[in-house]
């Protein structure tokens, strides 16, 4: 099967996000990298993307280099990857889109809803895929966690609790860490810092597996380390349309939880755990039952779950191949055969509402908001 081609904005050398999207898109053969405009520094993109193999005339200085470099060639590119600050997504993303393009954007998708009710209404009317990289979503445990929810095995879902707590910003040296400084400056990262940075895909995660959304909120933010603008340690109460009853803790002064992302749904015949430090187990406790383990690679698990499954039993599958789970059904959406649980543009516009009403929230004392965005009211 002929490789699709991709490219590339931001992810630079040096980058958290850049590795993990190039393993993740090459690791099945699906994709090779075409074309990249890799760094705010144009001279240091095009030569980390000439070492990584782009042919010189498809490697840019920046992405409207890269736009006007792509958009007419007959060989266009069948995938654009968006991993630059949040404060760019939404015009790069638009302008892909409208000259074409299939777009996978990082999270969050846009700074506002209504850019994100605008990239939904941009994706529908060009007919182009515009994903969003909740990746979490597509470890295979977490796929067999939604089975299980969806095949009845928990009954009515009473409570989800989630986590995305780690304390690698517990130092407050911002200044001196460029890495961490924009996450907490408005002008980069727009309304919110650690909800909008993590907190989304523990929320993401909430309504992908129990196949719900969130409809109402209340909220409390801190920026526990005096020098920050934006919240680094956050508290959301959260209803679902179905009724099911949420609780999100997200933060990054959790001195002693490395990653921090874990969920646990909890229904009226039982209740089901999963953390990404240990991807490859999810437990499962019955009513009046004990607790027992489900591994990946077993016997009898589901479909999606074996589909997904790249190594053997036993032996651990970690960020970067549920990264590669995304390009895999993205690969299989742009070549029109069937895919799996893909996270698209209006999951972004959803996550994008929540961190919005959750600021709200937390500016009126906890008040409970509406979660939910204008068009999907």
């Amino acid at each position: 099967m002929k490789k699709l081609t991709w490219g590339m904005i931001g992810g630079g050398e040096g980058s958290q996000i850049g590795p993990a999207h190039r393993l993740g898109a090459l690791a099945d053969g699906n994709f090779t990298l075409t074309a990249g405009a890799l760094d705010a520094d144009g001279p240091r993109g095009k030569a980390y993307a000439e070492r990584l193999g782009v042919a010189p005339d498809r490697a840019y200085g920046d992405w409207r280099e890269m736009l006007a470099g792509e958009r007419d060639r007959p060989d266009k590119l069948d995938l654009v990857t968006v991993a630059t600050p949040n404060a760019t997504h939404f015009e790069i993303t638009k302008a892909f889109l409208n000259a074409g393009f299939n777009v996978l954007c990082e999270k969050p998708m846009t700074m506002t809803v209504e850019e994100g009710e605008e990239i939904v209404r941009i994706a529908e009317a060009s007919g182009r895929i515009c994903a969003v990289n909740y990746c979490y979503s597509a470890y295979p445990m977490v796929r067999e966690m939604r089975a299980m929810v969806h095949r009845g095995d928990l009954g009515a879902i009473r409570t989800v609790v989630a986590n995305f707590s780690h304390g690698h910003h517990a130092a407050g040296d911002d200044a001196d860490n460029p890495r961490v400084r924009w996450r907490y400056d408005p002008a980069m990262a727009g309304v919110s810092g650690q909800m909008a940075d993590c907190g989304i895909h523990a929320l993401h995660l909430a309504s992908f597996i129990t196949g719900d959304e969130v409809r109402t909120l209340s909220a409390d933010f801190a920026s526990t380390v005096p020098s920050r603008v934006l919240e680094d340690d956050a508290m959301v109460n959260f209803r679902m349309e179905g009724g099911t009853v949420g609780r999100l803790w997200s933060s990054t002064i959790a001195i002693g939880r490395m990653h921090g992302l874990d969920i646990q749904v909890f229904g009226e015949l039982g209740g089901i755990r999963w953390a990404s430090e240990q991807p490859n187990q999810v437990y499962y406790t019955r009513l009046n039952g004990r607790t027992e383990i489900i591994e990946k690679g077993e016997a009898g698990l589901t479909s999606e779950a074996q589909r997904l499954s790249r190594v053997a039993i036993a032996h651990p599958e970690g960020f970067p191949l549920a990264v590669a789970n995304i390009y895999v059904d993205l690969a299989a959406r742009i070549r029109g055969e069937a895919s799996g649980d893909l996270p698209l543009a209006v999951d972004g516009l959803r996550s994008m509402a929540a961190v919005h009403a959750a600021v709200q929230s937390a500016g009126q004392n906890g008040a409970w908001v509406d979660a939910r965005p204008p068009s999907l009211r």
